[in-house]
């Protein structure tokens, strides 16, 4: 384990924003984390986990504890009956992992294509794109129990899956270090095209689309919108979208059907769960005043998607605050729905 002091880590995150960590580590092996955990320990030092830093906002002040970054590598697979079974370290990249099971004809994360960051990522959130969510093929997450001290399997039940949340982001916060994510995939699958962007950019084709087609076909409608990390890009530099699509309960539906129709506006919307609704973020942020390209300073919008908030250059973690805090506070006085942000705020 090879510790370091005084880190910038505004370079490991996708906002490229952030201060120094007091202490940082890049774990590669699960005794890393361990010996990482228990220098923390010694020292009393507060403990951040980062994995690809495409989820997180750093403050300007940094981070004063230990910055633990997850670096485990390897991924092994093995067959049971119709499923493959796929073990992959956290430290992964997510989309080169996407990659080499569409090269494989295997299904089940093709429309997952070009999310940023890394495989220890995607079950706190229950990553989710198109039309899939991790929590559809996750078979169980191999984890280092902070309050335990021990490794441990979580299945998928555990997790608690939700709505872009998970046992890991709600009430066990903060409590695991994700070493290892299983996912379970099929073999020769058909892709899941039934996402209104992919069926419109496949419309006018007679041939069903490959696996690889529909991986080509996500990452070129997520570059559209500013949602894919391309070097030189100024609407790259964002922690992707920032704001949760929310879900409404059939009266607050009601009620902002009502505001919208006085403003001569409908409200786009899909069932997400029993007898509720989930609503555009990005709708809610452009008909209350905010337009794609909109800047506060040294941040903005981007100006392909309205909910990216980006770093038009050198700008703090506090230009990108104040930027949240406007569209919250306008959102909410506009149509009476508080946003909940989505990236990780880090030394706050």
């Amino acid at each position: 384990m090879k510790m370091q002091e005084n880190i910038a880590l505004a370079p490991l995150t996708t906002l490229n924003i952030g201060g120094q960590a007091r202490f940082f580590v890049r774990a590669e092996e699960v005794e890393d984390v361990e010996a990482a955990v228990a220098f923390a320990d010694d020292k009393n030092l507060p403990l951040f986990v980062l994995g690809g830093g495409s989820n997180v906002l750093v403050s300007d002040k940094g981070w004063p504890g230990l910055a633990l970054q997850i670096g485990i590598s390897g991924i092994d697979h093995s067959h049971e009956r119709e499923t493959i079974r796929f073990v992959v370290g956290a430290g992964e990249e997510w989309d080169a992992f996407v990659a080499l099971c569409v090269s494989r004809n295997i299904a089940g994360v093709e429309c997952l294509s070009g999310i940023p960051g890394s495989v220890g990522a995607t079950p706190v959130q229950n990553v989710g794109a198109y039309g899939q969510e991790v929590s559809q093929i996750i078979a169980s997450v191999q984890v280092f129990d902070l309050a335990t001290k021990q490794v441990r399997e979580m299945n998928a039940e555990d997790c608690e899956f939700g709505y872009r949340s998970s046992v890991f982001n709600t009430r066990d916060r903060g409590r695991h270090i994700i070493l290892g994510v299983t996912y379970e995939l099929r073999h020769g699958g058909p892709p899941n095209l039934q996402y209104a962007d992919l069926q419109n950019y496949f419309a006018s084709r007679e041939e069903t689309p490959t696996l690889s087609d529909t991986r080509e076909a996500v990452r070129k409608i997520r570059a559209a919108k500013g949602m894919l990390i391309t070097p030189g890009d100024p609407d790259s530099n964002s922690a992707g979208s920032f704001f949760k699509n929310p879900v409404l309960t059939a009266s607050q539906y009601e009620e902002l059907t009502r505001r919208a129709k006085e403003r001569n506006l409908e409200v786009p919307s899909y069932p997400a769960l029993s007898q509720q609704k989930k609503i555009s973020a990005a709708w809610l942020v452009e008909n209350s005043g905010f337009s794609k390209g909109y800047t506060k300073g040294r941040a903005g919008i981007s100006s392909k998607h309205a909910l990216a908030l980006v770093n038009r250059g050198g700008a703090s973690a506090s230009d990108i605050m104040a930027l949240q805090n406007e569209i919250l506070k306008r959102v909410e006085d506009t149509w009476g729905i508080r946003l909940e942000p989505e990236p990780v705020l880090v030394g706050f």
